[in-house]
């Protein structure tokens, strides 16, 4: 079952997820009979985590329960405030066009994987994270060409260094929705004298923006989901799809991108790698984010993430 964080009234909180109702791990341990302790951290309920077995328990007995005894310790979903699942990961880290489809659709070439290696960049956590259902703001200070991408989200879940891409899979906790908003057009001091690595440097910063990481609503334990090669992709902008793919486009699969940023870098629990997105951007449409819209970023087998746009 997946499992999400929530708001409650000021602490936070874990529960399993369905997209109708959330049932709180400690009310769901408490009807059970089943100790358990919540602190508000997903990490030990997921793959790899110290209580993965004690929350696996406490589902099955949770599924036993009668529908009354069950309802009786749910909230709605759509009533609960969602937390982004990882609060306060030590590296966001992001691929930069590993779906040869997005590659073309910005007049590129994708090149084949044995030639050429993944592009990874990074985010500042703690201020581009957004929770489900919080907004994406747009910059004042460069309001006009705001992006979407959606990308599967993958949380490290124990110490990973110099991991071959046969074990790599060994080393994550589970699957989550990310959306890396970008700032297309980004280009700070419109007076400045060019230099050669403006443009790159516009491209990095636009990723940067407050709020321009949303994930969510919750995580699909890896142990539940073995393949990760093989979920649809589905993003809508007020109800219109845009992006409609799979990540089986990847040019890297999940394994690859685990050996090839754990060779040169110590990834930690609760790090996320998200894995890059598919064609659909409103840069290749000359379409952009707007105060009002309302994204619907949607994975297979984990859920919708929704954030309006202010």
């Amino acid at each position: 079952m997946r499992l999400c964080r929530f708001d409650d009234a000021g602490t936070d909180r874990v529960a399993f997820y369905t997209e109708e109702q959330i049932i709180p791990l400690a009310a769901a341990a408490a009807a059970c009979g089943v100790s358990l302790e919540d602190n508000g951290c997903l990490q030990p309920f997921l793959s790899c985590g110290s209580e993965r077995a004690t929350v696996q328990d406490l589902e099955q007995k949770c599924l036993a329960l009668s529908d009354e005894d069950r309802a009786g310790i749910s909230i709605a979903t759509d009533s609960a405030q969602l937390l982004v699942p990882i609060p306060n990961p030590t590296k966001l880290m992001f691929l930069a066009g590993n779906y040869s489809k997005h590659i073309e659709e910005g007049g590129g070439r994708a090149e084949e994987q044995s030639k050429t290696f993944p592009y990874v960049f990074m985010k500042p956590a703690l201020t581009t994270l957004t929770h489900p259902g919080n907004p994406v703001k747009i910059p004042a200070i460069s309001p006009d060409h705001i992006d979407w991408e959606l990308e599967l989200g993958v949380i490290i879940g124990k110490q990973c260094k110099g991991v071959s891409a046969a074990d790599a899979l060994d080393y994550v906790a589970g699957y989550t929705v990310i959306n890396d908003i970008s700032d297309r057009q980004f280009k700070p001091n419109s007076d400045r004298n060019e230099r050669d690595k403006d443009g790159f440097f516009d491209w990095l910063h636009g990723k940067w923006h407050d709020t321009f990481c949303p994930a969510g609503p919750c995580v699909v334990p890896a142990d539940e989901q073995t393949d990760p090669q093989t979920m649809s992709l589905n993003l809508k902008v007020n109800g219109e799809v845009e992006q409609d793919g799979s990540t089986s486009e990847m040019i890297f699969p999940v394994t690859a991108i685990v050996e090839f940023i754990s060779s040169f870098v110590t990834l930690e629990p609760g790090d996320i790698i998200a894995t890059g997105t598919t064609a659909g951007v409103g840069a290749a449409k000359n379409k952009y984010l707007k105060p009002g819209d309302v994204l619907e970023a949607e994975i297979e087998g984990i859920g919708v993430l929704r954030n309006p746009v202010e």
